[in-house]
């Protein structure tokens, strides 16, 4: 009886990770979306360092905005990472709609945040940059650029998996 049982829940792994659904790059579960997560962290990971490096970055309302959204993004995009990883080791991408469903809505809303964090740092930089006078030490400055350009990127990947995972979502 107990065997029965046993391989009803086989077949049944089997059943959900063996769909004939054509396989979209980029969506979650494969490779493709891990080198997208992992990207997503270390540009994230690396805007938070430079960002923090400058002790004075918490005088400016949009640095704060920035790292709290640098918070916000790189243990999500880890967690998917790892996710992602684990799908394409075992060789069964996640194609549960609810599970997707999350997964797309958390991606679009920390993809917006994202990309309005690195367009107000952005602007507050160039806004130092341009300014007469010493507002921003040279060294400073640099490290605010480096780190609103990293944010820049990362939003790019993240909005990437956002779009592949929708493009997914109808299809189930």
């Amino acid at each position: 009886m107990a065997r029965v049982e046993e391989n009803q829940e086989i077949k049944l792994v089997h059943m959900l990770c063996n769909k004939s659904m054509d396989e979209l790059p980029g969506s979650v579960g494969t490779s493709a979306s891990f080198s997208l997560r992992l990207g997503q962290t270390i540009f994230s990971s690396s805007s938070l360092l430079f960002m923090s490096f400058g002790v004075e970055f918490y005088s400016y309302t949009a640095f704060c905005y920035l790292v709290t959204v640098m918070g916000l993004v790189i243990p999500w995009s880890f967690t998917l990472a790892l996710v992602d990883g684990y799908s394409v080791l075992v060789k069964c991408p996640i194609r549960q709609p609810g599970i997707l469903l999350i997964i797309f809505v958390g991606d679009w809303v920390l993809s917006t945040l994202t990309l309005s964090a690195a367009c107000s740092a952005a602007s507050v930089v160039d806004l130092l940059l341009q300014s007469h006078g010493p507002c921003c030490p040279p060294k400073l400055c640099s490290r605010y650029k480096i780190s609103a350009v990293m944010a820049f990127f990362s939003w790019l990947l993240s909005f990437a998996s956002s779009l592949f995972n929708l493009w997914l979502l109808p299809s189930l």
